[in-house]
Order: C-alpha cells, then sequence, then structure tokens
C-alpha cells in the first residue's frame, strides 16, 4: 500500500523548457497565491487592500505590522538580521528577489543600501512603491517579474542577491531555471543569501507532498519545499560558492544561507 504522504508532489508545468521556458506558467501559478503576503509575525493580508488605505492608514499599518515580526519576542524572527546586514549592506547594491511588503528592503534602504525590489505581483511592487516615497527612499528601483526576461534591464554587478523565502515556493527544477538567470547579475565576490525551511520542519509535519505543504506552512500556497546546502550548491551551479555562514533559526522554522560567489 502507498501511504498519502509518500505520493510524488508534481507541478503542472514542467520549467525551463518549452511553453515555461522563461518560467511565465510557473510564476502564473504564484501569482495566484502571492497578493497575499505576510503583514506581521501572524498575519496575512492581500496587498490590493492595502493600496486602498491612506497614506497616513497605510505608513501606521504598515510600521506596526514590522515591529510586531522585528522587535521585541519577535527579534529572533527579523529583527536580528536587521542588525545583521545594516552594515553590511549599506552602499551597496542589493536585488531582492520576492520583496512583499517591503519590511527588510526599506530597513535596508533607509540605512544606506541601493535596493532593487523585485516582485510577481503587481500590486505587491505598488504597496512598497508608496511606502518608499513615504518614508522617502529615494535609493530604489523596481521590476515586475511577469518573467524571467523582466529581469534583462537590471544591473550585472549587485553586490548581494536576497531571497527572504521566495525560492521555496516552485520546485527545485524551476529554482534552478530562476537561479541561472539572477546568477546573471551576480557577479564573483557577491553574496547569495536565503532565509529557507529546512528539512527538519518538513519532517516535523508528516514529510507531506511539497503541493500539500505549501497549504499548511503559508495558507494555500501552490507548492513548498525545504532547502538545504546541498540542494542550493546543486542549483546554482555551475557557478561556485563558499559559505559564510549558515544558521537554523526560531526553534527550526527557518535556515538561513549566507554564501559568497567564487566562481
Amino acid at each position: 500500500m502507498t501511504l498519502g504522504f509518500r505520493r510524488q508532489a508534481r507541478w503542472p508545468f514542467t520549467p525551463g523548457v518549452g511553453a515555461d521556458e522563461h518560467l511565465a506558467e510557473s510564476l502564473r501559478i504564484l501569482r495566484t497565491k502571492w497578493g497575499e503576503v505576510p503583514g506581521g509575525e501572524q498575519t496575512r493580508v492581500r496587498s490590493e487592500d492595502l493600496l486602498k488605505l491612506s497614506d497616513s492608514e497605510l505608513l501606521r499599518t504598515w510600521t506596526a505590522a514590522l515591529a510586531e515580526s522585528s522587535s521585541g519576542a519577535a527579534y529572533s524572527v527579523r529583527g536580528w538580521y536587521h542588525t545583521l546586514y545594516s552594515d553590511v549592506f549599506h552602499g551597496k547594491k542589493v536585488l531582492e528577489v520576492g520583496s512583499g511588503l517591503g519590511f527588510d528592503g526599506i530597513t535596508f534602504a533607509l540605512h544606506g543600501a541601493e535596493w532593487t525590489f523585485v516582485d510577481i505581483v503587481a500590486t505587491n511592487l505598488e504597496v512598497v512603491k508608496r511606502l518608499c516615497k513615504l518614508k522617502g527612499v529615494s535609493n530604489a528601483r523596481f521590476c515586475l517579474m511577469e518573467d524571467l526576461r523582466s529581469l534583462g534591464d537590471l544591473p550585472t554587478d549587485y553586490a548581494a542577491i536576497y531571497a527572504q523565502g521566495s525560492l521555496i515556493n516552485l520546485p527545485v527544477e524551476a529554482t534552478r531555471v530562476e537561479a541561472k538567470a539572477l546568477l546573471a547579475h551576480l557577479p564573483v565576490g557577491g553574496r547569495w543569501i536565503e532565509l529557507a525551511y529546512p528539512r527538519r520542519r518538513w519532517t516535523h509535519d508528516g514529510r507531506m507532498p511539497f503541493d500539500r505543504w505549501g497549504k499548511k506552512t503559508d495558507g494555500g500556497a501552490p507548492w513548498m519545499e525545504w532547502h538545504d546546502l546541498k540542494k542550493i550548491r546543486e542549483f546554482l551551479a555551475p557557478a561556485e560558492f563558499d559559505v559564510v555562514f549558515t544558521l537554523d533559526f526560531h526553534k527550526y522554522d527557518f535556515n538561513w544561507f549566507d554564501l559568497i560567489r567564487r566562481a
């Protein structure tokens, strides 16, 4: 008998070939979910709803949500890496893949980073644009990733590519295609910084297929796949990276990878 949780999860498109050569269909699937984004440590909001708020309401809502997920008891969720990277990114050009509501990007831009917000959902970027204006952030650019070709006009000399939980939303075969496109913008010496979910969390949740795991972990995500260092090295290949550090944190809910490109 084959147990249900042993079922092989399948993605409806073969990434990187045929009609989905540039991940257009894969990103279309993700777009049905990811206009709903984390709005704090425990809440989710739709960016299209945030756009209906007045400037003062939007700024107040965003500021409260950032504090909820990065200060006090929640410092171990987001605040620690804001402290760690604010100086690291100062004066550096950083590309963020999946910027959501800009909690990280706006924070780092306010500390002097030159930030590029990349997202697959137009309303997410519209919220971030408004917030940047309200916060006085001028050292930012924005890229709506309709498919991988949308990255073509971005600079090729980023000091870091930064992905906060965005690259675990596709099968690793698709992530490999996306990573190849992203790496065209990261020279030798650049950092690859990624937040993911660890295998330990997936095991604790019952080793369910990745299409079902997305529904459990992220409220209906079409896909969620754990990453570890071996898997990341494989989808970044043939580019080669040294490890700055890796970390499991927040009771093994998340893992963190900071790598530096050497070839």
